[in-house]
Order: structure tokens, then C-alpha cells, then sequence
């Protein structure tokens, strides 16, 4: 993870969001550090896990500690499993350096780990038993995190469901229900397909019957907003799939590691979720001590 990041990391940060992430914390200065007058001291500083984790946010918490002027000897590479007591990050600078870089470090671990960790939970339960299943996370994320979120669900092994409005077709109720005929979907998916038919056709519906008009209506991805694994397998027994496998099933609506393996075992293609993003921030401990 120490090497060069443009070429290896996917959603990287800018210079400018680093800035800004110190910036936070650091406008005004440490008062305390200041105060003390022991800012030129030389210590060390290193991050251990407190619990099981996927790691992710070290990258960030690497390039802010080295915008500081602290030196990184080590940090844990995102998506690697680490054991409680394992060491995730050290790192040499002055008091001044360590200290500032201290919590907004930690912060970025913590959430970041705790929404891959909550990810790879969701991922596991469901590959046990569909072991090619696909596991999304959709652009639900919290405000301003986007590219932050998106980095831990891909550590945590999950895919991106949606970068935003404007990278795929997705028919929503929301969207049929300013159509003059909302209930036929055959007009409105063809129309899609001949407006933009290099891109798949998506279709959230909330019924079995929906779910079997929108196969009938040749959508490529149906997704289940809400459905139980009972009604989603009888929408998979029901539908008839085409040539080309379509249309792919997918459940949506209060996916989490509680339910992943009964939707996978119900025979969906695909899981959408958005519950990784409310993930507890894990605990990480940090030592900082003289040299």
C-alpha cells in the first residue's frame, strides 16, 4: 500500500480532500502541544485493531500523516483481514506531526473499517450458500463520503450498484407514475431500449405480478424493492429466463447480513444494499509514545 497510489487506487482522494480533512482539525493549531512545548519532540505512533476487521481508510489516514511531515514505516493494504492485536499502522514524527494527524487518522480508519467489515459480513453470509452471487452497495452513502464509502464497500468485497443517476437506466415507480399508461411497462422499457440501447435496462418493482410483466416487457435486471426470500423465489421459479440469461434478479430493500444467505438461497443473481453505510465504527487503538 506504500506505493505509488495513482496507479493501484481505485476513487482515490484528492490533494485537496486531504487538505481539507486536516484543515478540520488543525486551522487554529494544537493548543495543547503548544502550550506543553513539547511539539519538536520525536515519537512513534501505531494503530492496532481492537477487534476482527476488514481494513479500509488507511490509505487516506497515510497520505494525511505524511502531509504532516510524519514518516509511515507501515500500513495494512484496504480489503486485507486483520485479527484483533494486529498492527494496522505505524508511523515516526515529532509530537506536533503525530498529534495532529492523531484522531482524524483514527477517525478515517474507524468508519471506513466498519463500513468494509459491515460489508464483508453481507458478502460471506450470502456467498456461503450462492458462492457466484453478486453483492452492490447502492449511492445511498452519507453525504460527502461518497468516494469514501465506495472505497470501503469494495474492500469489504461488495460492487458498486449505481456511481450516480447518470451511469445507468433504472425505471423506478417514481418514474412510471408520470407516464400516461404507469401500469403497462411494456411501452416504457422499449422505448428505453431504443433510446439508449447500449445500456441495460433496469426495473424496481414492488409486486410478484410487476416482477412477471417486467420479464414479460424483456427488462435486462429486475430488481426486488422489499420483497421476503418466500417471494422472491417465486418470482425466480416464475420467471422464464431469455437466451442470454436476462433478466438478472436481483433483491433490494433491507439486505443485511441477517438475511443475505435466505435471499441467496431463494436463487436471486444479485443483492442490492445500502445497510453497510449505517455500519458502527470499529475500534481502533492508538499508542503514541516518545523516542
Amino acid at each position: 500500500m506504500l506505493g505509488d497510489p495513482l496507479t493501484i487506487e481505485p476513487l482515490r482522494l484528492t490533494d485537496v480532500d486531504i487538505e481539507r480533512l486536516a484543515e478540520e482539525d488543525l486551522r487554529f493549531g494544537d493548543l495543547t502541544t503548544r502550550v506543553l512545548g513539547i511539539g519538536g519532540k520525536p515519537g512513534r505512533m501505531t494503530f492496532t485493531a481492537r477487534q476482527n476487521l476488514i481494513l479500509s481508510g488507511a490509505s487516506e489516514a497515510v497520505r494525511l500523516l505524511r502531509r504532516l511531515g510524519v514518516t509511515v514505516s507501515y500500513a495494512g493494504n484496504s480489503g486485507e483481514p486483520f485479527a484483533a492485536g494486529a498492527l494496522l499502522l505505524e508511523a515516526t514524527g515529532s509530537a506536533a506531526s503525530l498529534h495532529g494527524g492523531w484522531k482524524i487518522a483514527q477517525t478515517l480508519m474507524e468508519w471506513a473499517s466498519g463500513v468494509a467489515t459491515e460489508t464483508n459480513e453481507i458478502v460471506k453470509a450470502a456467498r456461503a450458500v450462492a458462492p457466484c452471487i453478486g453483492v452492490f452497495c447502492t449511492r445511498k452513502s452519507v453525504p460527502f463520503t461518497r468516494q469514501l464509502s465506495l472505497k470501503a464497500i469494495l474492500a469489504g468485497g461488495a460492487e458498486i450498484h449505481r456511481l450516480g443517476l447518470s451511469d445507468t437506466v433504472m425505471l423506478f415507480p417514481e418514474h412510471r407514475a408520470f407516464l400516461d399508461t404507469p401500469t403497462d411497462l411494456r411501452p416504457a422499457i422499449a422505448h428505453l431500449k431504443r433510446q439508449v440501447p447500449e445500456r441495460s435496462v433496469m426495473i424496481e418493482v414492488t409486486s410478484e405480478d410487476e416482477a412477471v410483466g417486467a420479464a414479460e416487457a424483456l427488462a435486462d435486471v429486475i430488481q426486488l424493492e422489499k420483497f421476503e426470500p418466500a417471494s422472491a423465489r417465486r418470482v425466480v421459479n416464475s420467471i422464464r429466463r431469455r437466451e442470454d440469461g436476462r433478466p438478472v434478479i436481483a433483491a433490494a430493500g433491507g439486505i443485511t447480513a441477517g438475511n443475505a444467505a435466505a435471499f441467496a438461497a431463494a436463487g436471486v443473481d444479485a443483492l442490492v444494499t445500502s445497510s453497510p453505510f449505517q455500519a458502527r465504527p470499529l475500534d481502533i487503538k492508538v499508542v503514541i509514545e516518545p523516542i
